[in-house]
């Protein structure tokens, strides 16, 4: 997820929380947000690395109760958002070989900073 305000976005310990709040406030209206990662490089790279990656964007994974097909949560905010919102079982079955990290309900970035 990037922003058009691109040195806003890079204020990630300020900016991702928001971001992630609202972005579960909106998919909760639609199906229970179970979990939420990240994936891609940010799930690849350790928080503490996280400055190779200033531009990159954000890949966000949300758990659901139920899959969501052309997610436009967040358009109004002018975010570039990568997200994919799938059911455990698909998660299970097409992203258990990928490095995820959960940020919701545990924050798993607190562990590696």
């Amino acid at each position: 997820m990037s922003r058009v305000k691109l040195e806003a976005i890079w204020q990630h310990d300020k900016v991702l929380p928001y971001i992630l709040t609202t972005l579960k406030d909106k998919i909760d209206d639609i199906t229970a947000v179970e979990k939420i990662f990240l994936f891609g490089s940010r799930g690849r790279v350790p928080f503490d690395e996280w400055n190779t990656l200033e531009g990159k964007d954000w890949d966000v994974l949300v758990q659901a109760k139920s899959k969501l097909k052309n997610v436009h949560v967040l358009v109004d905010k002018d975010y570039y958002l990568d997200l994919l919102v799938f059911d455990e079982q698909t998660i299970k079955e097409h992203y258990s070989n990928n490095k995820l990290a959960m940020i919701f309900p545990e924050n798993e970035l607190n562990c590696k900073s």
